[in-house]
């Protein structure tokens, strides 16, 4: 991950492996995926050009709700650029519960 975006990968990677120990990781289409053995995957993100693009798998089952919306019935997305912060405890959040549905199997 190139520049800033680095250091905000690193950062969603030891807050979802904190909020789900058990978590699997994989690479698919040069994006981090997070998955529970036998659920399949919550959680993704990816780099744009201006920011990182976190998918959650069921994020129509979220609360509260995830303020990006997508095309895909179930996903919501959090976008995160240069110069946002994001709340980690409500990050979490999101994390735990989407961690306790069940998952995208491609």
């Amino acid at each position: 991950m190139p520049g800033w975006k680095r250091e905000v990968g690193r950062r969603l990677d030891a807050l979802i492996v904190r909020t789900v120990p058990q978590v699997r990781k994989a690479v698919k289409w040069n994006s981090p995926f997070y998955g529970i053995e036998g659920q399949g995957w919550f959680l993704n993100f990816h780099c744009f050009t201006k920011y990182v693009k976190v998918a959650f798998f069921r994020g129509t089952s979220l609360r509260p709700p995830l303020p990006g919306e997508s095309k895909h019935e179930e996903v919501r997305y959090l976008d995160i650029h240069e110069d946002d912060g994001f709340d980690e405890t409500l990050v979490a959040s999101w994390i735990r519960q989407a961690s306790e549905l069940p998952g995208w199997v491609p």
